[in-house]
C-alpha cells in the first residue's frame, strides 16, 4: 500500500511538473479571460479579431498582425480604413462570423472582447477548435489595452496614450459646466439609453469620468442596469438641458428613415432640449463602435464641442 501511494504521488508530480511547462508561449491566469489559464504565442504572426470595434482598434493600436475582422456593416469609417490600409479580410458581419473564412486565414491566435463569460462560453468552443482563443470577459476596455500591449510590445507606448487621455479628461471635468445632458440611440427597432451606472459602455464611462450629469431617468446606482429600451412616450423623461443623440450603429438604423420619422414625432418636439435648440447628432462610428483611444478621443471632441461649448 506504501509502495503504491509512493508510486502514484511520483505519477501525480510527474502529470503536474509537465502541465507546468506545458506552455511554450505565454500563458495568461486571470479572472478576466475566459478558460484560463490560457496558452498563447508568444509572438502571434496571424490574428482574427472576433469584434469590430475593441478587437479592431485596440489590436491594431498595439500592433498586432490582425489579419481577419468582421468588416462587414462597419459603422466608423475612419476605422475601416485603417483595416482596409491594413489589408485585412473581413470574416463577415460581427454576429454571423464566416468560419470558413476564419479557418483559411490560418490564424494562430483569435481575440474577442466580449465583456461577459456567458458571451465568451457561447464562443470560445468553435473558436478554440481553430486556434488558441483569447476572449476577454469584463468590460474594463483600459485593461484590454493593457493587456494586448503586452503581447504587441507597445506597453510603455499605450501607458503613455491612456495618461494623455486621462490629463485631457481631467482638464474638460474642471470645465464642465452645471447642466444635465441625455443620450439616445435610435435604431431601425427601438431606443436605447445606455446608463450612468458603475459600470457602462466606454462612451458613457467617459462622460462620467468628464463629470457629466445625466438625467435622473438615465442615472442609476445598480451595477447590473447598464441599458433601458424606453417606448417612445418615456422618452419625454429624457429631459436634460442638453441632449445627444445616436442613429444605429453596425446596422443600416442611419438609411431606413425611422430616426426622422422620431425626430418629427410631437413627443420628440417637446423635449426641453429639442425646444431649447440643444439637440446635436454625434457619430453612431466613434459612439456605438467605440474602439479605443481615439474613439475616447472623439467622444471628448463631442463633449467639448455640444456640453462645454453651449450657451
Amino acid at each position: 500500500m506504501v509502495k503504491l501511494s509512493r508510486y502514484i504521488l511520483t505519477v501525480l508530480s510527474i502529470i503536474f511538473a509537465s502541465s507546468a511547462v506545458a506552455c511554450d508561449g505565454v500563458e495568461l491566469d486571470r479572472a478576466d479571460v475566459f478558460d484560463a489559464p490560457l496558452c498563447i504565442p508568444q509572438t502571434p504572426r496571424r490574428v482574427v479579431v472576433l469584434d469590430p470595434s475593441f478587437g479592431l482598434g485596440v489590436g491594431l493600436d498595439v500592433g498586432l498582425p490582425v489579419v481577419g475582422a468582421p468588416l462587414d456593416l462597419m459603422s466608423d469609417e475612419a476605422l475601416l480604413k485603417r483595416a482596409m490600409d491594413h489589408g485585412i479580410t473581413s470574416t463577415g458581419f460581427v454576429t454571423e462570423p464566416s468560419l470558413e473564412t476564419i479557418v483559411a486565414l490560418q490564424p494562430d491566435l483569435i481575440v474577442g472582447f466580449v465583456g461577459s463569460e456567458s458571451m465568451a462560453s457561447g464562443i470560445y468552443p468553435m473558436a478554440t477548435r481553430v486556434a488558441p482563443t483569447l476572449l476577454f470577459t469584463s468590460t474594463d476596455w483600459r485593461a484590454f489595452y493593457r493587456l494586448l500591449a503586452g503581447l504587441g510590445g507597445k506597453e510603455q507606448e499605450i501607458v503613455a496614450e491612456l495618461d494623455t487621455l486621462d490629463q485631457r479628461i481631467a482638464d474638460i471635468q474642471a470645465r464642465m459646466p452645471e447642466t444635465t445632458v441625455s443620450v439616445l440611440r435610435i435604431t431601425s427597432w427601438d431606443f436605447q439609453v445606455y446608463m450612468d451606472a458603475p459600470e457602462t459602455y466606454a462612451p458613457f464611462e467617459i462622460m462620467k469620468q468628464a463629470g457629466v450629469r445625466r438625467s435622473a431617468y438615465e442615472t442609476t446606482d445598480d451595477p447590473s442596469l447598464t441599458l433601458k429600451r424606453p417606448d417612445r412616450e418615456e422618452l419625454a423623461q429624457l429631459d436634460g438641458d442638453i441632449l445627444l443623440y445616436i442613429v444605429g450603429g453596425t446596422n443600416a438604423s442611419d438609411q431606413d428613415g425611422r430616426h426622422e420619422e422620431v425626430l418629427n414625432d410631437p413627443l420628440w418636439q417637446m423635449l426641453p432640449a429639442v425646444r431649447a435648440g440643444q439637440v446635436h447628432r454625434v457619430s453612431h462610428g466613434a459612439w456605438m463602435q467605440f474602439s479605443g483611444v481615439a474613439s475616447a478621443h472623439r467622444v471628448l471632441d463631442d463633449l467639448e464641442t455640444y456640453v462645454v461649448g453651449s450657451p
